[in-house]
């Protein structure tokens, strides 16, 4: 096998010739429009010119990104318009999104889903082409997605219909349902940015809530597509669109006290400093997903074909660029020598290249800083004692970065407590347990773990401490977020919130409750509002 090289990595990127004529993206995509108080405004300033991961070999022998498009670069007085649209939807809960029956915000969901499933052609080749996931990924970030919105659409059914029926207890009669908390500001992650975004932002529209819409920096124009379809399918003013720095313009919005709820997926240190700014941050409601640093904890009995394998997925699906990957792998001693000689055996198998091509696993990163910082970390490792052990690990060239697995990495290098959040694999080894479940605990993430085994005793024993630690506890499978009716959340600084289908409507809405003495007057006044459809909040209605 030909040892990877910046210059072989080089080679890996087509000349603009050369890239199939049915993945090219027909033109570049440049939006000057943006959706505010349910109409499109039209943008004359400042644009932010879109380059994809994907290269292009140029004749004199460069490598260069490709520009696929542009977006607004726009400020406060934007952000202000966006933010107070979506409060006058709202209307401190009087407004139609709000007080609209939940059969009608479903049947416009429906009408979104629709729209939304007749542009899947674009925004898969948008999501390919904006941040450099394989073609069948995207199709499945897709999909997975209007799954989702289904699967949230039925739970919420079922949670209506659970509340469509009066309950007594101790002579006081009350109806329960789940109102919106307000207006939602929503961000989502550049990795997911369709599925992710979508986590948050569904569930909160269709419980009611009014939305601020911040895309990711990266994956910004696959909402393009979109945007008519947010304007037709809901009420003005329900869905507002913001293309501005965030550093200007969120800190900004939530100092004013207006946004009730903020959905942000992304880092500890953003959120942390963000919901300072809320001058009463008592009554904002947080619903994050953050840092992640999920290990593997390999133990002696482990299947080393399966653990290699799940490792290997764990650690490099979407070169690793996912909250749930696997991103320190713990090993005992006495296997680390024949884990890791399968493992690199493994990865070196698996195909580099372009995101179109059948097959491949790695793919371009979404920026030169991305591989900026993988190699610095493996610099810092290295000069700390570790080592890349597969052949050709951390060759890269502009986008495009070849895996390194680093052996071994301990306390006081970068790659011990940073989540690296890319196609590095640091390797800890360990004699006695002990030490791999400190790591655990003394970590400041706490979202997932992996157990890899085959004692009953050994792994129950481990699984007891590890579920007060984290979240989930993966035992002989990598670290994942689905199916998505489970529950997906994190300790420490990994997650505030808990996010499934069934959850997320409860994490953007709460129980509020109408109550009358149990008396014949209140029977028949209740009855009547009932009967007559006098209240939409007061009724028996079952959604079918």
């Amino acid at each position: 096998m030909t040892m990877t090289t910046s210059e072989s990595l080089r080679q890996r990127f087509p000349a603009a010739s050369e890239i199939p004529q049915e993945h090219r993206l027909v033109s570049p995509i440049h939006q000057r429009t943006y959706l505010v108080g349910g109409e499109f405004r039209a943008w004359d300033g400042e644009c932010k010119t879109v380059l994809s991961p994907i290269c292009a070999r140029q004749p004199d022998g460069t490598v260069l990104q490709i520009e696929i498009g542009s977006y607004p670069v726009m400020g406060e007085a934007q952000s202000d318009a966006a933010l107070d649209a979506a409060v006058a939807a709202y209307d401190n809960g009087r407004g139609a999104w709000p007080t609209m029956p939940v059969a009608g915000r479903i049947a416009c969901m429906h009408d979104f889903v629709k729209q939304m499933v007749a542009q899947r052609e674009l925004i898969v080749r948008l999501i390919m082409w904006e941040i450099g996931k394989s073609l069948a990924d995207s199709q499945k970030e897709f999909d997975r997605t209007v799954e989702y919105i289904v699967a949230t659409i039925a739970a919420l059914k079922e949670l209506d219909n659970s509340s469509s029926r009066f309950e007594i207890a101790e002579g006081t009669i009350g109806q329960i349902r789940r109102t919106p908390l307000g207006v939602v500001l929503c961000m989502g992650p550049y990795n997911y940015p369709l599925n992710e975004t979508f986590a948050t932002l569904i569930p909160a529209l269709l419980m009611g809530n009014t939305v601020v819409f911040k895309p990711p920096q990266y994956g910004t124009l696959l909402f393009y597509p979109l945007l008519d379809a947010f304007r037709s399918a809901f009420p003005p003013g329900v869905i507002n669109t913001v293309y501005a720095p965030g550093a200007v313009v969120v800190p900004r919005m939530l100092a004013t006290g207006k946004v009730n709820v903020l959905a942000l997926i992304g880092s500890s240190k953003v959120a942390d400093h963000l919901k300072k700014q809320h001058p009463k941050s008592h009554r904002l409601r947080a619903i994050l997903g953050l840092d992640a640093k999920n290990a593997a904890i390999i133990l002696p009995d482990a299947d080393i074909e399966l653990t290699v394998k799940e490792c290997l997925l764990g650690t490099l699906s979407f070169n690793g660029q996912r909250c749930t990957a696997l991103k320190m792998l713990i090993v005992h001693r006495s296997i680390a020598e024949v884990f890791l000689r399968r493992f690199t055996e493994e990865l070196g198998k698996l195909k580099v290249g372009m995101p179109w091509e059948p097959g491949v696993s790695i793919t371009p990163l979404p920026g030169l800083h991305r591989t900026a910082y993988m190699t610095e970390a493996i610099d810092d490792a290295k000069a700390k004692g570790a080592r890349v052990i597969n052949e050709g690990g951390g060759a890269f060239c502009q986008t495009l970065f070849y895996p390194a697995v680093v052996y071994p990495v301990q306390e006081g290098m970068k790659l011990y407590r940073e989540e690296q959040f890319g196609p590095i694999i640091p390797v800890m080894p360990f004699d006695d347990v002990e030490p791999a479940l400190q790591y655990v605990i003394t970590s400041d993430h706490g979202q997932q773990v992996s157990i890899f085994g085959s004692n009953p005793q050994q792994i129950g024993a481990l699984v007891d401490p590890l579920v007060n630690q984290v979240c989930r506890v993966n035992i002989n499978c990598q670290c994942q977020r689905g199916p998505d009716v489970f529950p997906f959340a994190g300790r420490k600084d990994s997650a505030e919130g808990t996010l499934s289908v069934a959850d997320a409507l409860r994490a953007f809405s709460i129980r509020s409750m109408v109550a009358a003495k149990q008396t014949e007057a209140s029977k028949t006044l209740l009855g009547a509002i009932v009967r007559d459809h006098r209240s939409k909040f007061i009724n028996t209605d079952f959604i079918l």
